[in-house]
């Protein structure tokens, strides 16, 4: 029997990067014999009630490769009973790295000392509040503010002293955020480790000369790596931990071998992945799929 699958990305985002994505996952489908098809989120219309949905959408897929964070239709997309990978929780707990961090340290995995902002309401921090006068005592400087929804290394932001640290507080305004440990070892380096199901099928190191965070997008380079035992475990164990069936992880290198999880990425893209290390990991997916599928 035919599989046929949904390959579903956000219509109004403008970067080629995210139909890339997409499409590299219908490419790998269809070498396997699927009916793929590409669709857009907006494409889908999400009717509540299931009768509206079935009703209005024919010919329902065997399964949805959500690419996007559109939690509301991945939602309802599960409530039909169509396996969706990732799960929707799985995305919104990554989009979240309040959440992340939580679901990684209630699984004992390491990660920077971490502070979450108390809410606020939409009401900026004062900077004579002893709750920061609590945090710099802590931590000293520098130190990571990191907003908790961003995405590409974008609002995060390394505070070397309380001038800086009032603007950017003042910057992120009311939206949720951690205070997190500075790894001074890592600073412009990390690992991209990209798990699908129980192994790690890619990896490479990203470096940057310019900035203390080492994504691509903000100038860093990328290398080929071959991750040690250790760091295999840690991001498989990651991305179960946040219910993921694939997931680019991000490491970061602390002293005397030490990792720690820095992100876990639900929907990481895979392009330069592939361009720095030449494995595609869309075919790995689709046959975890199809692995999945069979289970059920």
């Amino acid at each position: 029997m035919t599989l046929n699958g949904w390959i579903i990305y956000n219509g109004f985002l403008e970067s080629d990067k995210f139909f890339d994505f997409a499409h590299m996952l219908q490419v790998a489908a269809l070498d396997r014999g699927h009916h793929a098809e590409i669709k857009k989120n907006e494409e889908i219309i999400n009717f509540l009630h299931k009768d509206s949905f079935t009703n209005y959408h024919e010919n329902l897929p065997d399964y949805v490769l959500f690419t996007d964070k559109d939690i509301y239709l991945a939602n309802s997309l599960e409530r039909l009973g169509i396996p969706v990978f990732n799960r929707a929780e799985a995305i919104e707990i990554s989009d979240d790295k309040i959440k992340t961090y939580e679901k990684l340290a209630d699984a004992d995995i390491p990660i920077p000392d971490t502070i979450i902002a108390p809410k606020t309401f939409g009401i900026h921090f004062d900077m004579n509040r002893s709750f920061i006068s609590t945090v710099i005592k802590h931590f000293q400087f520098p130190f990571i503010l990191k907003e908790a929804f961003g995405s590409f290394g974008e609002q995060v932001y390394l505070v070397h002293n309380e001038q800086e640290l009032k603007f950017y507080l003042d910057k992120i305004g009311g939206a949720p955020f951690v205070f997190q440990q500075y790894i001074e070892a890592s600073h412009g380096v990390d690992l991209r480790l990209q798990v699908v199901g129980e192994e790690v099928v890619a990896a490479m190191k990203r470096t940057s000369k310019t900035d203390f965070r080492a994504n691509v997008t903000s100038g860093g380079k990328m290398e080929p790596y071959e991750p040690n035992e250790t760091e295999i475990k840690l991001a498989v164990r990651a991305t179960k931990a946040i219910g993921a069936h694939f997931a680019g992880v991000d490491l970061l290198l602390g002293s005397n071998d030490t990792r720690y999880v820095c992100e876990v990425n639900s929907n990481a893209h895979i392009r330069n992945l592939y361009d720095c290390t030449n494995i595609n990991v869309a075919p790995f997916i689709i046959t975890m799929i199809e692995e999945q599928l069979k289970r059920k």
